[in-house]
């Protein structure tokens, strides 16, 4: 395996998990940020308040995309696993 083809297939491993991460935690940024604006507009200083909703978001974005992610993961390791002979090689 030479240098070149390590590095694209590190530099693939790593896009698919910031794309990963990115699709589960933009989502419960944007819902944090929401509830702590409504916060400080309305001066309530419960710690707990934000968690929920930001584990609802969570929740239903994994519901919604996780089929999608699983996918790419597979579609992922299954190219992997099929190149085998031709990265030793």
């Amino acid at each position: 395996m030479t240098p070149e083809v390590a590095v694209d297939l590190f530099r693939e491993a790593l896009w698919l998990t910031a794309t990963i991460v990115a699709i589960i935690v933009v989502p419960s940024l944007l819902v944090g940020l929401l509830v702590a604006m409504f916060q400080a507009a309305t001066q309530i200083n419960e710690q707990t308040l934000s968690f929920l909703p930001r584990l609802l978001v969570i929740l239903v974005t994994l519901i919604v995309a996780g089929p999608w992610l699983a996918q790419r993961m597979i579609e992922y390791t299954q190219n992997l696993i099929m190149n085998i002979p031709l990265l030793i090689g």
